[in-house]
């Protein structure tokens, strides 16, 4: 038989290809755990004292928003809109902040 790189029978030092196979497969199977946490994960961001906030997943997918009737004003919908932006925004970096200490960043899966 013969042998590429190592990678044949009796192989060499080299790692075989059932080895690289289990690997493969242990590294998807953290990615996967990884990416759930992720998406299992709640950040919120807030606005205008807590008046509004935004709630989405570690993986950045939209959850909730919530906001104090008090903030409601028929006259003022532009600073309800800026205050909804400005909570978002800030989960969002939330998030982003999340990703890159997760577990997935250092598997080189996001």
């Amino acid at each position: 038989m013969a042998r590429f790189g190592g990678y044949g029978r009796g192989g060499g030092g080299g790692m075989n290809m059932q080895q690289m196979m289990q690997q493969a497969q242990k590294l998807q199977e953290q990615m996967a755990q990884a990416r759930e946490e992720l998406e299992e994960a709640r950040v919120t961001g807030t606005a205008g004292g807590g008046a509004v906030t935004v709630t989405i997943s570690g993986s950045k997918r939209f959850i909730s928003i919530q906001i104090k009737p008090e903030v409601v004003d028929p006259d003022d919908v532009e600073m309800l809109e800026d205050l909804i932006t400005a909570a978002a925004n800030e989960a969002y970096a939330e998030a982003d902040e999340l990703m890159k200490n997760s577990p997935l960043a250092q598997l080189g899966g996001i």
